[in-house]
């Protein structure tokens, strides 16, 4: 099965992007989901705003995808990324991988969220309780 990146507006199907990287040959699928939260450092949220450069986005995603290859024995790996408003407990991002064992799998996925958070141009607006808000940019992230 190839590899998939998609950025889109409608909520995020995680059942299917699993179901898509499933493989016999494989005996391990990691998935990670990014939510949205109510707590982010001490302050209430109430709902994000995802914005994406999707050209750039879409390569460096291809990027981060070639990079797990190059490091581990991946099978197949799917990445999707919500635009758009979100609210409590929505689904933001969905990283599945699938590989023969699960030790790949765990290592590459951890590695795509991470390095994602770190150089994919898509940008979060944190809407706070009190009514303010704050930009979040790739490479500035706490977390």
């Amino acid at each position: 099965m190839p590899d998939s990146i998609a950025i889109v507006e409608e909520p995020i199907d995680y059942a299917a992007l699993t179901e898509q990287v499933r493989s016999n040959a494989c005996g391990a699928v990691v998935l990670f989901m990014g939510t949205v939260r109510e707590m982010t450092h001490g302050k209430q949220t109430v709902a994000l705003d995802y914005e994406a450069y999707p050209e750039m986005a879409y390569k460096t995603m291809q990027q981060l995808i070639d990079e797990a290859r190059a490091q581990w024995e991946v099978h197949s790996i799917g990445i999707e990324h919500r635009v758009g408003h979100l609210t409590l407990g929505e689904i933001s991002v969905a990283i599945a991988v699938s590989s023969a064992h699960r030790s790949e799998a765990f290592e590459a996925g951890r590695f795509l969220i991470d390095r994602l958070k770190e150089i994919v141009p898509i940008w979060k607006k944190e809407n706070w309780s009190d009514g303010t808000t704050e930009w979040e940019h790739p490479g500035i992230s706490a977390e």
